[in-house]
């Protein structure tokens, strides 16, 4: 269970507010571990065609060393061009992928006092992706393109946190269908580039996301997304 509360260890104010930045520069919604070739065989998502939501069931938190920033909602909604479609073909081999509408994350908060967050995405450098790879377990991918996801502070210090920097970056993690379609992000790494003020903690370079995603059919809410062989 992903716990509701804030935790945050006491360092130095400056260094903390900075290193929250880091942590929250994540994205979007992964176990560590990516399919291989041995494993990448081929992948259907049904029902094909289909449209879908994904929506966080719980918090979704961002973690750099000892620091923990939450953000109570996010998102990703069916949008133009047929974002948060499925395929309507299977991926004979390797994950399929899907082009999703840039999540949005919504109440993001530290306990640092007169710290505040705001987080901006965009598809600007190109789409995000999410890559599924039927398997056991069968894996979920967030890819995020170059520069879009971007989080500010201002109030105490004026940081800029970019995450996927310099190239488009994944956040690994598992699908699960046990009880309902599921994307699971468990701590997953992602490349992060800090700039700022003095206190900035610009020698950042990673950090990570924990988060559920539950997936919805919003073509049939009566079916269940499914990721097959």
């Amino acid at each position: 269970m992903i716990d509701n509360r804030l935790r945050l260890s006491r360092t130095a104010l400056p260094s903390a507010a900075c290193l929250a930045l880091a942590a929250a520069a994540l994205l979007a919604t992964g176990a560590h571990a990516a399919p291989t070739a041995a494993t990448a065989g081929g992948t259907t998502l049904s029902p094909a065609g289909h449209r879908f939501s994904a929506v966080a069931d719980g918090p979704v938190m961002f973690e750099a060393g000892p620091i923990v920033v939450t953000c109570t909602a996010s998102s990703t909604l069916p949008g133009a061009d047929g974002r948060n479609t499925l395929p309507d073909r299977p991926s004979p081999a390797g994950p399929a992928s899907v082009r999703i509408s840039p999540p949005g994350f919504q109440d993001c908060t530290t306990d640092v006092p007169g710290l505040r967050v705001s987080v901006e995405t965009n598809e600007q450098a190109g789409p995000w992706q999410v890559l599924l790879q039927h398997g056991s377990p069968s894996t979920a991918r967030l890819s995020i393109p170059t520069g879009g996801f971007v989080l500010r502070t201002s109030g105490l210090l004026a940081c800029t946190a970019l995450a996927a920097p310099t190239a488009p970056a994944t956040a690994d993690g598992t699908w699960d269908e046990r009880e309902r379609s599921a994307l699971i992000l468990d701590h997953a790494p992602i490349p992060v580039k800090i700039t700022g003020s003095f206190f900035c903690a610009t020698s950042v370079t990673t950090a990570t996301i924990t988060a559920r995603y539950a997936v919805h059919d919003t073509t049939d809410p009566t079916r269940r997304i499914t990721v097959g062989p």
